[in-house]
């Protein structure tokens, strides 16, 4: 008796025999090379061919989501810097409830501006500005302290800063990239 079913080799690693075959250009492919979708599995070229339809941002939109980013975490870091001016336990609370909400306005504001175009690169390069515009201020309070003292109130200045440059960074990136917060 023979085989009817020929040994298939996967097409990127030639000596790897294999029984999968992706389910859109039919490819032979090994385990290794084999991406889970939730239609079966598939290949590299065919999950990157999918991920390019969904690549729709237009020249313009950088520049929007990077002005507008950078331009309302300036402003957020200075209300920050004023909000840290209060008791540190209430600067604090502040601080670690509001900032997430608005991370959450400003990505909004954000997709809305773009008219809801996607792009892996204009999500990085809006938090690459967010998390810019996050800086002059925590710069200022570190600077500042350089030239006052050095006092536990002074540190949590830098602290809240801090906390406010991570959190509206990432805020910003994750729920423009769709993942809801």
């Amino acid at each position: 008796m023979s085989d009817t079913n020929p040994i298939l080799y996967c097409a990127n690693h030639p000596h790897v025999e294999t029984g999968l075959r992706c389910n859109q250009c039919n490819k032979p492919i090994c385990a290794n090379c084999a991406k889970k979708t939730p239609t079966g599995y598939r290949c590299d070229e065919c999950i990157k061919g999918q991920q390019k339809i969904f690549d729709t941002a237009q020249w313009q939109d950088y520049i929007f989501a990077a002005v507008i980013g950078f331009s309302l975490s300036l402003l957020g870091g200075w209300l920050v810097t004023f909000l840290s001016r209060l008791t540190f336990l209430i600067a604090g609370i502040l601080v670690v409830l509001l900032t997430p909400t608005f991370g959450i306005a400003i990505a909004e504001l954000i997709r809305r501006v773009i008219n809801r175009r996607r792009s892996r690169t204009l999500f990085q390069i809006t938090a690459f500005s967010v998390a810019i515009g996050s800086i002059p201020f925590l710069l200022i309070t570190i600077i500042s302290i350089f030239y006052g003292s050095i006092g536990f109130g002074n540190l949590f200045r830098v602290a809240w800063q801090v906390i406010y440059a991570f959190t509206i960074t990432s805020t910003v990136y994750y729920r423009l990239r769709g993942i809801k917060i």
